[in-house]
């Protein structure tokens, strides 16, 4: 599968994940993903940034909420008509542009930073990726990701629950199955019943790497790593919204912030 394949993928996708995603059943993002993602930025206030695999804009409507200077690129037209839409109704100053994330449609050396949220995961050469995403940054520019985490999300993963149904354990298996391109088809779980029966599922496809995987494809980018952070809740929280409850037992998300070089 490759990157026109990818596309088509999400372009069938970007309506109806829009729609559900604006109507706040991605639950996961919304509370906990994104909120610890943005608490461990560091200042952007003022800094050019680029969001490889923007969406429909949410997050990237966030980080200029937080002062950055923004471009968002992402791969399905529908995505970005709907970011660009926003944005006139809500200027924020963000500048959307259809883009592969594996062949960035930008010089050398012109961002201060760039974001990736939860996109590199979905894209079928991370190392390219990676590499487009260090050859765009400033010297001492830095990327921060999030991915589906590479040891408890692996192609195989199961909620084991106890008779009371509380959780207990996540079952994971496949962890070094070379997978490049596996479709997946899901709705957004905390959609009521009716909403998710209405729609044809997502069908995404999947591209697995081993956290050594990444490690080295980020290190091969010429990036150094400074920061990691595994979502996760408390115990209160996963009482009090059972649906992020699997958080508690292991991380579902993976958040990783590299830096190239250091500055001149």
């Amino acid at each position: 599968m490759d990157s026109t394949d990818v596309a088509a993928c999400w372009e069938a996708n970007a309506e109806i994940w829009t729609q559900h995603a604006r109507a706040g059943y991605d639950l996961y993002r919304d509370a906990l993903n994104t909120p610890v993602f943005l608490a461990n930025l560091p200042d952007i206030t003022g800094l050019s940034g680029l969001d490889i695999g923007c969406g429909e804009g949410s997050n990237t409507r966030k980080l200029a909420e937080a002062g950055g200077r923004m471009i968002g690129v992402d791969i399905a037209p529908t995505f970005i008509r709907h970011a660009q839409e926003m944005e006139a109704a809500a200027p924020l100053g963000i500048d959307y542009r259809f883009g592969d994330g594996t062949a960035l449609p930008f010089p050398d050396a012109q961002f201060d930073f760039a974001t990736a949220f939860m996109s590199l995961m979905d894209m079928p050469a991370q190392d390219k990726a990676l590499a487009e995403a260090a050859r765009v940054l400033k010297r001492g520019g830095f990327l921060q990701f999030s991915i589906l985490h590479p040891c408890f999300a692996p192609p195989y993963r199961k909620v084991l629950r106890d008779d009371d149904g509380n959780i207990r354990a996540i079952e994971v298996g496949r962890y070094f199955d070379g997978v490049d391109g596996e479709i997946e088809t899901w709705r957004f779980g905390a959609a009521p019943v009716a909403i998710k029966a209405s729609v044809e599922p997502f069908r995404v496809p999947r591209f697995h790497r081993t956290l050594s995987e990444w490690v080295a494809m980020i290190v091969a980018a010429g990036l150094t790593i400074e920061h990691m952070a595994e979502p996760h809740v408390d115990a209160e929280t996963a009482k009090a919204v059972p649906y992020l409850a699997d958080t508690h037992i292991v991380p579902l998300f993976l958040h990783i912030r590299a830096r190239k070089g250091a500055a001149a």
